[in-house]
């Protein structure tokens, strides 16, 4: 089955994990999951990431299309990781970071940012802003992967 995001339709809608039940005997105890909120503005971005992580099948993706609803799920959901598109329309990018990493409640979460900038004075903005990691988009998914891994197992 196909899922075309409708760019005019912003309400985001995803479809549930493709291994639901992987996802759910891990969250009964027999493994660890990995709580993942992901915050991008591109529908096409969003869905990409989203099942390919939970494809793996230990990550649990929430999703938020903005960067005010990203604040709020980080506050209710506790993710153990942040993935930020830093390049959000109408806030100024680097905003949800500060809100976030000045939170008591969430300032201990890592947050990998990402941008589609490549240039070191990005990179280092990012890391003093508050991200505690920076990859560039496009995405390579093994480094990905193997960066989320490592924040959440030895976090700041």
């Amino acid at each position: 089955m196909c899922y075309r995001l409708r760019r005019k339709e912003r309400a985001l809608q995803l479809p549930p994990s493709p291994r639901p039940e992987r996802a759910a005997a891990k969250k009964d105890g027999i493994g660890n999951v990995t709580k993942v909120l992901y915050i991008e503005h591109d529908d096409d971005n969003l869905y990409m990431l989203k099942m390919r992580l939970e494809r793996v099948g230990d990550f649990e993706v929430l999703a938020a299309g903005d960067s005010e609803k990203g604040c709020k799920l980080a506050l209710t959901e506790r993710p153990d990781v942040i993935l930020m598109d830093l390049e959000m329309p109408v806030v100024d990018r680097w905003q949800p970071v500060r809100t976030l990493k000045n939170d008591p409640q969430t300032r201990n979460i890592p947050i990998i940012g990402m941008s589609a900038y490549a240039l070191d004075s990005e990179r280092e903005q990012a890391v003093a802003t508050g991200c505690d990691e920076f990859d560039v988009k496009p995405i390579e998914f093994d480094a990905l992967l193997a960066t989320i891994r490592r924040v959440v197992a030895n976090p700041r």
